[in-house]
């Protein structure tokens, strides 16, 4: 079995929802959700929450998982990139002396994820033998890529996908997937190469009824609703 880092990136300075890493959805921070989600797993080697907020840190260690070390503030900007914090985590434990075939990127503001979600992806990622896994949705029909259109060099439309012509018949169009943001699984050689993708991208859909991407207040009742939802 290979090892696996599971990276929880968690930084102080959200804007949409301040503070919302250690907000308050139910009973507990957000942040716990997704630390026992990757606590119930039993094929993450290790966890660690990467955050540069010392009340952030406080709350992953009463959760169970502190934080081995605090990230430096220049890689929690808003400019800051998922890469940039799992390579910073890689080199944390190799100059410990420990090292991981892969990485598995949780991004709390995804909580709520189905009991065996992060060890099926685990598993499907394993035998595809590909560079990376992402956790995806499918894309309603009336949206799909083949369907979208571009503004032209002349202000004129073109299809998106590049095609001469529209597929017509909804039938025909292939399915069309976009990334939920819950997880991505990547080798370490490939994040060491600059890329949370590579060359081949392996895919696990996640269950819509348990979709929700924290980035505003309008984001966040929505998962104040489903978490009703789920006590009910």
């Amino acid at each position: 079995m290979i090892s696996i880092l599971a990276v929880i990136p968690a930084r102080g300075g959200s804007k949409g929802v301040p503070r919302k890493n250690i907000k308050l959805l139910g009973n507990i921070p957000l942040i716990e959700y997704t630390i026992h989600s990757a606590k119930e797993s039993k094929l993450l080697t290790q966890i660690v929450v990467s955050t540069e907020d010392e009340e952030i840190a406080i709350a992953a260690e009463i959760s169970g998982c502190k934080p081995p070390f605090l990230r430096p503030t220049a890689l929690a900007q808003d400019k800051s990139t998922s890469l940039e914090v799992v390579q910073h985590a890689i080199a944390f434990f190799e100059s410990q002396n420990v090292f991981f075939d892969a990485v598995c990127l949780l991004q709390p503001t995804s909580p709520f994820r189905e009991r065996g979600f992060i060890d099926k992806a685990i598993q499907k990622f394993i035998e595809s033998k590909a560079d990376s896994l992402v956790s995806v949705l499918p894309i309603p029909q009336e949206y799909n890529p083949h369907w979208a259109f571009e503004e032209n060099e002349n202000g004129l439309l073109k299809i998106a996908t590049g095609e001469a012509q529209i597929i017509s018949r909804r039938q025909d169009l292939p399915k069309a997937f976009h990334r939920d943001g819950s997880l991505y699984i990547t080798k370490t050689t490939v994040i060491k190469n600059d890329s949370l993708y590579g060359k081949s991208v392996a895919y696990i859909e996640s269950n819509p009824e348990f979709n929700v991407n924290i980035d505003t207040m309008k984001d966040w009742e929505k998962a104040e609703h489903l978490l009703k939802n789920f006590k009910n």
